[in-house]
C-alpha cells in the first residue's frame, strides 16, 4: 500500500511537471510572433531612412531604421508589438513623420534582421541599447519620446523607468502579465507563467508627461487594463479613448490620434 501511495505521488508530480513545461512553451509561443522577412521599407512610402545596426549589452546585433527630419524637435523611440517586425509598421512611421518627428524603430532580438531569441529580459535590453544608440548619435535625451504599442508598451515603460525622456506614449498596452493571464486564462494560477511585465508598478515612478491610448473595442488587450495602467501612472498624464480592434484601431482612429498626439507634443514643457 505504501509503494502504491508513492506511485500515485510520483505520477502526480510527473503530470504537474509536464503541464508546467507545456504551459511555459505555450506562453512563449503566444507571447512572441517574430517574422524575419522584411516585406517593406520606408522608401516604399516615399520616406528617406538610414538602416542601422547596433549591439546590445549582452552581445546581440539588432537592426533598425532611423528617419531624420532636419527641423524635427523630437525623436520617437518606437517599440513595436509582439508580432511581425519593423516592416509591418510603415504607416505608423509615416504618421510620426507627418506630425514632424524623427523616428527610430528597431527590431527586438529574433525579429526581422536582429540576432537572438526574444525574451522579456532580452526585450528590455534591446530597448536600452536602442536608446543608447540614439544618444550616441547626438540625439539629446530630453528630446526623446518613448512610444510603445501593445507588448511594446511594456518595453518602452521599462526603458522610460531607466532613462531620461521628454515624454511617454503607451498605445493599446496592459498593466501587467499577471492581469493579462487572469483575463485570458482565468482558471490558471498566474505564478505558473514566467512573464512579469510589471508596467503598472514601473509607471508609478515615471514623472514625465504620459499619454495612455486604448480602444474601447480592443478584443485582445481588455480596455480595463489600459485604464488600470493609466490609474496607476504618476502625473502628469492623459488618457485617450479610441475605437477599433486591437490591430485596426490606428486606421480607424487615425484622425483623432493625429490631433491628440500633436497637441500632446505641443503641450510638453519647453
Amino acid at each position: 500500500m505504501v509503494l502504491k501511495g508513492y506511485a500515485h505521488i510520483f505520477s502526480a508530480v510527473i503530470t504537474f511537471v509536464l503541464i508546467f513545461v507545456y504551459l511555459r512553451y505555450i506562453e512563449k509561443k503566444s507571447l512572441f510572433y517574430p517574422e524575419n522577412e522584411i516585406v517593406y521599407t520606408p522608401e516604399a512610402s516615399g520616406m528617406r531612412y538610414n538602416e542601422v545596426n547596433f549591439e546590445t549589452s549582452d552581445g546581440y546585433m539588432l537592426n533598425g531604421w532611423l528617419i531624420i527630419q532636419p527641423a524635427a524637435k523630437y525623436t520617437v523611440l518606437f517599440a513595436h508589438g509582439n508580432a511581425g517586425n519593423i516592416s509591418h509598421r510603415i504607416e505608423k512611421l509615416k504618421f510620426f513623420k507627418q506630425i514632424g518627428c524623427n523616428v527610430f524603430i528597431f527590431d527586438y532580438r529574433g525579429y526581422g534582421r536582429s540576432q537572438g531569441r526574444p525574451s522579456e529580459k532580452g526585450l528590455y535590453l534591446d530597448a536600452g541599447a536602442a536608446y543608447e544608440y540614439l544618444v550616441a548619435q547626438g540625439i539629446t535625451a530630453n528630446t526623446i519620446i518613448g512610444y510603445g504599442e501593445s507588448l511594446g508598451g511594456a518595453v518602452i515603460i521599462d526603458a522610460a523607468s531607466k532613462n531620461t525622456m521628454a515624454a511617454l506614449i503607451v498605445d493599446s498596452s496592459f498593466s501587467s502579465a499577471k492581469d493579462m493571464i487572469k483575463a485570458i486564462y482565468p482558471f490558471l494560477p498566474h505564478w505558473i507563467f514566467a512573464s512579469k511585465f510589471y508596467s503598472s508598478w514601473k509607471i508609478k515612478n515615471i514623472n514625465i508627461p504620459k499619454l495612455i491610448i486604448h480602444s474601447i473595442n480592443d478584443e485582445i488587450i481588455p480596455y480595463r487594463l489600459g485604464r488600470k495602467l493609466y490609474d496607476e501612472a504618476a502625473p502628469p498624464k492623459e488618457f485617450l479613448d479610441i475605437r477599433g480592434g486591437h490591430n485596426s484601431n490606428f486606421f480607424e482612429s487615425e484622425d483623432i490620434l493625429k490631433e491628440r498626439i500633436s497637441a500632446f507634443l505641443k503641450g510638453l514643457p519647453q
